[in-house]
């Protein structure tokens, strides 16, 4: 049978005191018992937020110790890593300054290493490995990382690369003389040219025309052993499609309405007139200027490609009266096609024109490519007077 507690509850306690025959406990009893079961469960909590604390505080240290708490990691949580030499080939590229991380990460998707930690830690565990250079090697699929770190240091088992840069503004012609030219690649006599003139088979945009004159986009390259005068010239006009899709350059053109063709061609005189990033968006709206206006656009530039002359600033009269569609002194509009190879950011300028009401430029210090603008031939003539007064200051620097 139940008693009623002093505070009117049922006390089930109680009940089972009685029930099992044992001596009822005091109220003072009691009391004290439910305090000791108090401070239990008062205390197991505290000492499981201990621990939980402690676990934080190793995986924290392990986390910002790097080096030793990183190994001390991947040996509690192995990398999954093959064994033995592998089988196969596979070629595998690394550029100038990548990361071990992106390295690792790349013979993981290629599956030469089972995962690209197990190649993290060999190679951390090995100081030669910042020895590793820009080349592409030749590993085999399911190797062991420290098998394809050992490949990777032996400089018989890659292809070296040699590194070519081509300038923005360069011509075609000049794109050309340099690679054969270059005694590392050492392309056959001749090649590059043959190559030019099967331009269908370059990788052009569709409305190039079949010409590659501003499309060898500018750049440093990454050439193996090996390769040949259509593979080099198509990693230019590849890096070209690559910079035309980040520019949206067809879509950007068309919504300007431009011709693609056309963006390219304003972007290659932006190239040749000027050095100056500043300013070529205020070159790009002068041409547009003039062109509106029906106005010749009297570039230097264009007659300087036609003649053959690369360098120097002016013209003279005999190139100015020769007769091309490339002398825009002589012809109004555009030239037929580009004049060199434009970068990314003339490409951007001629389909972001800064706005303006110029109609003409000059150069005015040539040491510093300092330009001025003007909207008005008696302030264009002012300009060419600061540009006279610079020459006869700097005599035979123009």
């Amino acid at each position: 049978m139940s008693r009623t507690s002093t505070h009117g509850d049922l006390d089930e306690t109680d009940d089972l005191d009685v029930d099992l025959g044992l001596r009822p406990e005091s109220r003072t009893e009691r009391r004290a018992n439910r305090r000791k079961q108090r401070a239990r469960r008062g205390f197991g909590c505290f000492a499981g937020l201990v621990s939980l604390l402690v676990v934080a505080g190793l995986i924290g240290g392990l986390m910002f110790g790097f080096g030793k708490g990183r190994d001390y990691l991947e040996q509690m949580f192995a990398a999954p890593d093959y064994e033995g030499e592998g089988t196969g080939s596979v070629q595998v590229e690394v550029t100038k300054g990548q990361s071990a991380q992106a390295i690792a990460d790349t013979l993981e998707k290629k599956d030469v290493v089972k995962s690209a930690r197990a190649f993290e830690r060999a190679a951390r565990e090995d100081p030669r490995s910042v020895q590793i250079q820009a080349a592409t090697f030749t590993l085999r699929k399911k190797m062991s990382a420290k098998a394809a770190l050992a490949l990777m240091l032996d400089p018989a088992k890659s292809i070296r690369v040699t590194r070519i840069g081509v300038n923005s503004g360069w011509t075609k012609e000049q794109v050309a003389q340099k690679l054969q030219e270059n005694k590392t690649v050492k392309l056959p006599p001749g090649s590059v040219a043959a190559a030019l003139a099967k331009p269908w088979s370059l990788g052009l945009p569709s409305y190039a025309n079949n010409n590659p004159e501003g499309f060898l986009y500018p750049g440093t390259y990454d050439v193996p052993k090996n390769a040949t005068a259509y593979s080099i010239l198509r990693l230019m006009t590849a890096q070209f499609a690559k910079t035309q899709a980040e520019l949206k350059l067809p879509q950007t053109a068309q919504r300007k309405k431009l011709d693609p063709y056309q963006a390219v061609i304003v972007a290659s005189i932006i190239a040749a007139e000027t050095n100056r990033p500043e300013d070529y968006g205020k070159v790009a709206r002068v041409i547009y200027n003039r062109l509106q206006r029906n106005m010749k656009l009297q570039m230097d530039s264009t007659v300087h490609y036609v003649t053959g002359r690369s360098g120097g600033v002016f013209t003279s009269d005999e190139e100015r009266n020769y007769d091309s569609p490339y002398n825009t002194y002589m012809y109004r509009d555009l030239p037929p096609t580009p004049i060199n190879s434009p970068g990314k950011d003339t490409l951007r300028a001629a389909l972001n024109a800064t706005p303006g009401p110029w109609l003409y430029f000059t150069l005015v210090n040539l040491d510093t490519g300092e330009t001025a603008f003007a909207a008005t031939a008696e302030e264009h003539q002012a300009n060419v007077r600061k540009l006279q007064a610079w020459c006869q200051a700097h005599k035979g620097r123009c």
